[in-house]
């Protein structure tokens, strides 16, 4: 089919006034080093120049200490610039007056770690985070109190400051003027436009934490009380959705398609069967109108960026809805949040994490697991690398290399695109942001809860506003795919007029009089060609690797999605290559290193030459028994001396423990302690065990698996005088197919710099 879009209005729109406005705190927005931050109506700065931020979800009380210096160097190789956290009031202070900063609730070391791995950060201050956390992280100690929760009653506001001052001492010094990481400052959560029960009152009560009903007054106080208490950010951000926005504050955005809380048990509302196909997954205008239900702000739109901290990374398995997350799903939403406007991309969860244990229970919210928030994230809850991770590293390259040109540039539709029914199977999905005269092509073929055919044979004709035609032909994508195509780019005195493939990153070598442009080539992609201006059209093949030169002045780099999961850019100017899928290159502080499920690697580069192999490690073979005790209870034996494999952390990163079963809930426990459980979903269940190597040793290396069944027609009987329950069932799912044990391999690579 052929379509087109005109671009006449775009070069109207690049003439509307861009302006700073007041959500950066102009005291605290400068570095000791003279770097600056700033803000505009269209989009932040950093040092002057446009900027769009990529953030990145993490909790650190939701993670081992002791990983988090790793997990934020996997972050930064995935191309984050931000990492966004929760303050857990609860995590902090359980117990009324006793706080806890150590281990993993340590978050001024954790801030400090970001710094070292060059992050920013985004501190969630609370008081209510939400975050599937009891009570939406409010202790438990609030709900007996004379004051009202989320309010500005003066008793509740004077907890907020000791809250507040708390952290202020955790943070001192770690604000960007400090030459700090931090960037920005969120006040409360969702105020007055959701919530979460209160955990410790009884289930069938369904009473709620008040979501709020004082509107922007509320924000502004929590503001104030944490700029007293000496929370010093550039910014103060808060949730945009259904929330006031007050005028010095930024707003952020987000966007879900799989919503577990569709399924919960409400009252008075009526379930779902299915989950509906959600309108997420199409191109709208989201700067400068409102468009829809969901992006209906109090404010005008033209006066903020659009910029996101919760789109959707992933998403947790709630009780009564469980599923298997596409993983293409999270680079399509950020091409579309892009490709309709957002100059700030954030990701709600980025890294996965493990609920801590409280002094009085468990402190997770009760329709999700007592221990694990997993996520299905791009970095799991042990540090798993899932193809997530892979695309949007492709995706997050180009934001850094193109940001600066792409920022500020309007928005493009036609053809109905901001109205299209999610469940149309033939429409193209596309949008266009352009200056007037040179831009991208946003497309789209992912639609959540639906299945989409693969495309051949589109036709796409760019009208640009001084009346030049650009014709795309030949436009396929596979099911599933996504890509960003470029007109009238320039490539250092060459003029692209137009390409089937997607801009990468820009690479320049010492000693090389051009720079290198790398693109993709999507999945599925009929033809993937370049149009130079007067020069012949350049089609590639369909190897992994490619490479040409335009008139002696630009190399070009082509490689395919399934090069360009395992690529990484080394060395200020150069690729890597690791030949496994599951293999991830990254850099820490003593240099390069390597994780792989194997222990024999390869590591190729362009230019040759950059990084040595993989120092060799020796393979671990570890075999696992397994026993059943009971119709539902299982012994897992480890082998002798795991205690000390999982201690010895210069060659093993973990030992993934891999449960295969079939039931409702998995429970693992080592002696008395509960180290994981799971909500089955159908797929293999995995578990890191180097936490755990203190009780596995003190349990002989012996773990305690039990599956609650999956029960059909099940029903309880109380009808008795000693009041009773007895559960009643017509058939029960209980077994476990499989359980295996993989090493997680650790290895450094040498650098050669040539």
């Amino acid at each position: 089919m052929s379509y087109e879009i005109d671009l006449s209005q775009a070069r109207q729109l690049t003439r509307t006034p861009v302006y700073e406005i007041p959500v950066i705190r102009t005291e605290s927005a400068c570095g000791p080093d003279g770097g600056t931050l700033g803000a505009t109506n269209r989009f932040l700065t950093r040092d002057g120049s446009p900027w769009i931020p990529v953030a990145g979800e993490m909790h650190y009380s939701r993670l081992a200490a002791d990983r988090w210096d790793t997990e934020l160097a996997k972050m930064a190789a995935a191309g984050i610039d931000v990492v966004s956290t929760y303050v857990f009031w609860n995590h902090h202070e359980e117990r009324e007056g006793e706080w806890n900063f150590s281990g993993n609730r340590n978050v001024r070391r954790f801030v400090e770690l970001c710094a070292r791995h060059g992050l920013y950060v985004i501190v969630r201050l609370g008081p209510f985070c939400h975050g599937e956390v009891r009570n939406g992280g409010l202790p438990d100690w609030l709900y007996g109190k004379p004051y009202e929760v989320r309010s500005l009653d003066s008793g509740f506001l004077d907890e907020v400051r000791d809250l507040y001052a708390h952290i202020a001492e955790q943070l001192r010094g770690l604000y960007f003027k400090d030459g700090g990481p931090i960037i920005a400052a969120q006040v409360d959560n969702e105020y007055m436009a959701s919530s979460a029960p209160w955990e410790m009152t009884a289930g069938t009560s369904r009473e709620w934490v008040p979501s709020g009903h004082d509107g922007a007054d509320y924000l502004e106080r929590l503001r104030d009380i944490a700029v007293e208490e000496g929370i010093d950010p550039p910014m103060f951000t808060c949730t945009g959705w259904q929330s006031p926005v007050p005028d010095d504050m930024m707003p952020l955005w987000g966007g879900y398609a799989y919503r577990p809380w569709l399924f919960y048990d409400g009252v008075g509302t009526e379930r779902p069967v299915e989950h509906p196909a959600t309108d997420e997954y199409r191109y709208r205008r989201l700067h400068g109108q409102r468009t829809s239900d969901d992006f209906d702000p109090p404010y005008d739109p033209d006066s903020r960026p659009y910029a996101c901290c919760e789109m959707g990374g992933g998403m947790f398995n709630s009780y009564d809805y469980r599923f298997t997350l596409p993983y293409h799903s999270v680079d399509a939403m950020a091409n579309i949040k892009l490709g309709s406007g957002c100059d700030f991309l954030g990701y709600y969860m980025f890294h996965g994490g493990t609920n801590p244990k409280g002094v009085d229970g468990f402190l997770n919210e009760g329709q999700t697991p007592k221990r694990s928030y997993d996520f299905q994230a791009p970095l799991g809850e042990f540090g798993q690398m899932r193809e997530s991770f892979q695309r949007l590293r492709t995706l997050h390259e180009f934001v850094k290399a193109f940001g600066p040109e792409l920022a500020g540039m309007p928005v493009s539709l036609q053809g109905g695109q901001d109205h299209i029914d999610p469940r149309d199977r033939t429409t193209l999905r596309y949008a266009v942001r352009s200056d007037g005269e040179r831009g991208f092509v946003f497309i789209n073929n992912f639609q959540d809860h639906a299945s989409v055919p693969s495309r051949h044979g589109e036709q796409l004709d760019v009208t640009t506003a001084a009346g030049e035609c650009i014709r795309f032909t030949g436009i396929g994508l596979a099911s599933g795919e996504n890509c960003i195509l470029p007109f009238n780019m320039g490539l250092d005195g060459v003029r692209l007029v137009s390409a089937n493939l997607q801009p990468v990153t820009v690479l320049r070598r010492r000693g090389r009089p051009f720079r290198t442009f790398v693109f993709l080539k999507p999945d599925g992609m009929d033809e993937p060609t370049f149009r130079f201006e007067g020069l012949p059209t350049v089609t590639v093949g369909k190897t992994d690797f490619e490479r040409f030169m335009v008139r002696d002045k630009v190399e070009i780099v082509c490689v395919t999605r399934a090069l360009a999961r395992r690529m990484t850019t080394v060395l200020d100017g150069g690729l890597a290559f690791v030949d496994d899928d599951n293999a991830l290159l990254y850099r820490d502080h003593d240099g390069w290193k390597l994780e792989s499920p194997h222990a024999e690697n390869g590591i190729a580069t362009y230019p040759q030459g950059l990084l040595d192999g993989p120092r060799p490690v020796e393979p671990v073979e570890v075999d696992v028994r397994l026993r059943r005790l009971h119709a539902d209870r299982y012994e897992i034996v480890l082998p002798d001396g795991m205690a000390r494999l999982l201690h010895d952390k210069r060659q093993i990163a973990d030992v993934m423990l891999n449960i295969g079963y079939q039931g409702d809930i998995g429970w693992l426990f080592c002696g008395d302690d509960l180290i994981a459980d799971n909500f089955c979903n159908g797929e293999t269940w995995q578990v890191g065990l180097r936490g755990h190597a203190e009780v596995i040793d003190a349990a002989g290396g012996r773990l305690t698996l039990v599956v609650t069944p999956l029960r059909h027609g099940g029903r309880v009987n109380v009808a008795s005088p000693m009041a009773a329950r007895l559960e009643q069932a017509d058939a029960r799912v209980s077994d476990v197919t499989d359980v295996y044990a993989t090493p997680v391999y650790h290895m450094s690579v040498g650098e050669r710099g040539i």
